[in-house]
């Protein structure tokens, strides 16, 4: 998709689509006064009737505006401005690009408004390239009659005044962001048969190469001679061999921080012989939507030159009930020599990322970020739109909240207190795999603080925002690359 910066007026702005984000209450004064007048006063009707007010996400369209350049108007409301959030920006805007996207376009004209400072200029063309570059993309990976269709010119008019070389970088930034985000998604909507942990290795080589980032893959036997027997025992019950990816970005002065991006990488998850019912395992081709993150903030790092060093490492299994499988009452070994008794084979995702993360450690990693499609207990307690954050470290939780909150992702912290740990005390070994019915979120959180060895760590269950079971005006259906925004946003401010 090509962006570009302009300052044409709103009346004379030529294209497929004029898209006006308009705020609840504001004046018909300036360039939406004279758009409204052009229209024949249209605006001040539909908001006389109450066809449109201008709340949070709310559209109008005109299919023939006659008086304007443009072919077609789309309003889209922003809510009242002192309520404005970067959350509801980018929910409008992509709202908006979801409205046109769905026959093809050539050019789309985005106006973001009329009294705006050059720093708030800055903030909407950097979140409306990202909403443009995510609203037009859909999950038509198979469908022979495709339902969206990615725009191929979109040009933001700003107030005249404002310099377009200034602002480009933003618009810039705000597409990469917009590109790895469909990457993830991308990632999460192809099928088990096609994404399994050797072709999503492949893939990871492939972008590894043509972004110039560090890239190491452990196949099985480098696995068996790092002695991770926790996430190989996930993989012994299938015939796709596992596979660890390890991509680093090294752009930082000698002796910064190493942060490490961990992502739980289960690309097919059948609960191995916990079997899940049909129902429960029908969206589970999104159990790797961990490691798609990482993948996809790497590419995005990398993209954007970011001067810091981060290591992403994606642990990649299927779980499947072969013969090989784990089995209830296994006693497993994990690489940081502690012994783990599985009493549920369907809690698989911390047992890869039990390897993964010590393995993190070994390679340098002084903060650490793992996200993980990890337990329903997150969803049922946070519902399908909030992440959950567990932590160590309250000062690098901190850290990564303010960065999701700076970009509009919803986290909540979920407590850490000690006497969880007794929950997963094992009477056979060190610890078990699940520790019951209640607070499994957390206690899952538990299990995995064994092994960072005090690293400052913050863990995201994604498992709610991670896949999206039908579509809404402002999202597509299926993977939704959540958390790529906030973890570029965490290394950026680390920058």
């Amino acid at each position: 998709m090509n962006l570009q910066i302009a300052t044409t007026p709103w009346t004379t702005a030529a294209g497929d689509w004029l898209i006006v984000p308009v705020a609840e209450g504001c004046e018909l004064t300036g360039p939406l006064g004279q758009l409204n007048d052009a229209l024949g006063g249209w605006i001040a009707r539909i908001r006389e009737s109450q066809d449109f007010v201008g709340k949070l996400a709310e559209t109008a369209v005109s299919v023939t505006p006659a008086g304007i350049a443009a072919k077609r108007l789309l309003l889209v409301g922003l809510g009242t401005p002192q309520k404005l959030t970067e959350a509801g920006l980018y929910k409008a805007l992509a709202t908006a690009a979801r409205a046109v996207s769905g026959k093809k376009t050539e050019r789309v004209v985005v106006a973001l408004g009329a009294e705006i400072d050059a720093a708030e200029a800055l903030r909407r063309s950097r979140t409306a390239a990202t909403a443009f570059a995510v609203g037009c993309v859909g999950q038509d990976l198979y469908r022979n009659e495709k339902k969206r269709f990615p725009f191929e010119m979109v040009e933001i008019l700003l107030p005249a005044g404002l310099d377009a070389q200034t602002l480009q970088p933003a618009v810039d930034a705000g597409l990469v962001l917009g590109d790895s985000i469909n990457l993830a998604r991308e990632l999460v909507n192809q099928p088990a048969q096609v994404m399994y942990p050797e072709s999503f290795a492949n893939r990871a080589v492939a972008l590894a190469r043509e972004f110039q980032l560090g890239c190491e893959v452990l196949d099985q036997p480098a696995l068996e001679k790092e002695k991770m027997g926790s996430l190989l025992a996930v993989a012994a019950g299938s015939d796709r061999p596992p596979r660890l990816v390890v991509l680093e970005h090294k752009a930082a002065a000698p002796g910064a921080p190493v942060l490490a991006l961990v992502g739980k990488g289960v690309t097919f998850d059948s609960g191995g012989l916990s079997l899940k019912p049909t129902d429960g395992m029908l969206t589970m081709k999104c159990d790797m939507a961990g490691a798609a993150t990482v993948l996809a903030t790497m590419v995005a790092i990398a993209r954007l030159k970011l001067p810091v060093h981060v290591i992403g490492l994606m642990g990649l299994v299927e779980n499947m009930t072969g013969g090989s499988a784990m089995k209830l009452g296994d006693v497993l070994t994990a690489r940081s020599g502690v012994t783990i008794e599985v009493q549920n084979t369907d809690a698989e995702g911390r047992l890869v990322l039990a390897d993964v993360l010590d393995y993190a450690v070994s390679k340098g990693a002084d903060r650490i970020v793992d996200l993980a499609t990890l337990t329903g207990a997150c969803v049922v307690a946070l519902g399908e739109e909030v992440v959950g954050a567990m932590s160590n470290n309250q000062e690098w939780c901190d850290q990564v909240l303010n960065a999701a909150k700076a970009v509009g992702e919803d986290i909540w912290q979920l407590p850490m207190f000690p006497h969880y740990d007794e929950l997963i005390k094992s009477d056979v070994a060190d610890i078990r795999n699940v520790g019951g019915r209640w607070g499994g979120a957390i206690t899952a959180a538990k299990f995995l603080e064994r092994f960072v060895k005090e690293r400052p760590w913050v863990h995201l269950d994604i498992a709610g925002p991670a896949f999206a079971a039908s579509d809404k005006p402002h999202r597509e259906g299926g993977g939704t690359g959540c958390m790529v925004r906030t973890l570029v946003e965490l290394v950026s401010r680390s920058a």
